[in-house]
């Protein structure tokens, strides 16, 4: 699986982006999809995960009421639409296609390239 993210850039605190991943090969809707973040000097972390069919949705702490993941399996894209972006959201955003266990147990496989979301205050 090969994974494409975009849509990320520069946006005020307060606003929103949408971020877009979209998937290269015919097994995109066998894997749970991920969104990680990476800010400088500070490890990777996962923000927003969802099942193979949309069931079920994992979101950080730091990013609920504020973030929605989805996936379109006939387009082969998921979705992270960011809303009531803050300064602390600024990273390098990572898609990922991987395994969901549960709610809160997410298993990344493969990892598309990160695309750059900067909120100014």
């Amino acid at each position: 699986v090969q994974l494409q993210a975009s849509g990320g850039g520069l946006v005020q605190a307060g606003g929103s982006l949408r971020l877009s991943c979209t998937a290269s090969g015919r097994t995109f809707s066998s894997y749970a999809m991920g969104w990680f973040r990476q800010a400088p000097g500070k490890e990777r972390e996962l923000v927003a995960a969802i099942s193979w069919i949309g069931g079920n949705t994992y979101y950080a702490d730091s990013v609920k009421g504020r973030f929605t993941i989805s996936r379109d399996n006939a387009k082969s894209t998921v979705y992270l639409q960011m809303n009531s972006l803050k300064p602390e959201d600024t990273a390098v955003y990572y898609c990922a296609a991987g395994y969901l266990r549960g709610t809160d147990t997410y298993t990344p496989r493969y990892w598309g390239q990160g695309t750059l979301v900067t909120v100014s205050s």
